[in-house]
């Protein structure tokens, strides 16, 4: 089969979209199938043999961190260039758009997937009035596909409720062997703690936006002069998170792949993630895996993930009371023993293993759900018997 993946990021940008896309290419590749990417061009040619087509990538007003691609004729070009089997469209938003409008004129067969929670976005960024619109866009933009894809049972059935065509959920994974309790480094914990590693070190891994809550994690270091906070990753925000928890105990360690980002989860003592906007949040798996809990703000996907007093912490969002409660918990050695245990057990048991097997058989659902429609367009029946 060649599968065409349209999507609004890709490498060399690193966020949980990506994570996911390179593990369904490597096993899409090991299967012997083509895969080609459009995606915003960033000068990437080539990923395990998935030839990788960049569209004109520009910044935006909006959101100057990273560069993104317009919707654009280009699009069509490379569709007809390549002739796929099928178009996956992840994300659809910006240059998506074009992938969804000319997957559908041209007449092939369409699955798109829903990764980021854009409508809740816009309480972030105080453009309440538009979110009714932006939520009728979205579903307008999935309801051309023949199959859409969520990353959370929470988030399914949000958007089966506002009336997406037929939702499904792709489960999610983590590369169990590379993150790992093994990589504990009293370097790097000394690194992420300040110098002041008998601390009790709290990590945050994500972009640096509003709507992540950051800010929020200030109230746990004033409360307790025992606890350091280590921030890692980058965004919109830095500059502003930098000035807020100017004179705490906070590091800010900037973007860490590879290597690193193992140590640093596994030189932590706990991931906290005060998002509830997540459609799933990969860095809580990533977490676990390493052996850290996790204290998460209630949220449906992060209850899907976290079993609060087994593999982590669970807070209300915005109770500052709950928050404090929840970390100081972790002075319980036996609990938080169990917590560090139970929470790598839960791990293991989600490899990209079968995700990525779940998007092949999704791909073929979708196939068979359009050689049954009856509204295939001329070139499809064209196609069909040729």
């Amino acid at each position: 089969m060649k599968i065409a993946i349209i999507t609004e990021t890709f490498l060399p940008s690193t966020d949980g979209v990506v994570t996911r896309l390179k593990e369904a290419i490597k096993y899409l590749r090991k299967q012997e199938h083509e895969v080609v990417v459009i995606a915003p061009d960033l000068g990437v040619k080539e990923y395990e043999g998935a030839i990788v087509e960049g569209v004109k990538a520009t910044t935006m007003p909006f959101y100057r961190y990273k560069q993104f691609s317009l919707p654009q004729k280009k699009v069509k070009t490379l569709l007809e260039k390549h002739n796929p089997d099928l178009v996956h469209v992840v994300n659809p938003a910006i240059v998506g758009v074009a992938g969804v409008y000319y997957a559908d004129k041209l007449g092939y067969p369409l699955i798109a997937s829903y990764h980021t929670h854009v409508p809740k976005y816009f309480e972030y960024y105080r453009l309440y009035p538009l979110m009714s619109a932006c939520w009728w866009y979205f579903k307008k933009l999935h309801n051309f596909a023949h199959l859409n894809l969520c990353t959370s049972k929470a988030v399914q059935k949000e958007l089966s409720e506002k009336k997406f065509h037929n939702v499904h959920v792709w489960d999610r994974g983590v590369a169990i062997d590379h993150y790992h309790p093994h990589h504990r480094n009293e370097d790097m914990r000394n690194r992420l703690s300040g110098g002041e590693p008998s601390n009790k070190l709290l990590v945050f891994v994500g972009r640096l936006a509003a709507e992540k809550e950051i800010h929020k994690l200030k109230s746990l270091l004033n409360a307790r002069n025992d606890i350091s906070l280590a921030i890692v990753g980058d965004g919109p925000e830095r500059e502003s998170l930098e000035k807020t928890f100017s004179g705490t105990k906070t590091t800010f360690t900037g973007l860490l792949h590879g290597e690193e980002l193992a140590q640093a989860f596994a030189s932590s003592d706990a991931l906290i993630f005060p998002s509830v906007t997540e459609t799933l949040g990969l860095v809580i798996l990533e977490a676990m895996a390493s052996g850290l809990p996790v204290i998460a703000a209630k949220s449906g996907p992060t209850m899907e993930q976290v079993e609060d007093g087994k593999t982590g912490l669970l807070f209300e969002n915005e109770d500052t009371d709950s928050m404090i409660t929840a970390i100081n918990r972790l002075e319980d050695k036996d609990l938080y023993k169990d917590l560090c245990e139970n929470a790598r057990k839960e791990a293991e048991k989600y490899s990209w293993q079968k995700p990525s097997q779940q998007i092949l058989e999704y791909y073929y659902e979708t196939l068979k759900i359009y050689q049954e429609s009856p509204s295939k367009s001329a070139k499809s029946r064209v196609k069909a018997t040729e």
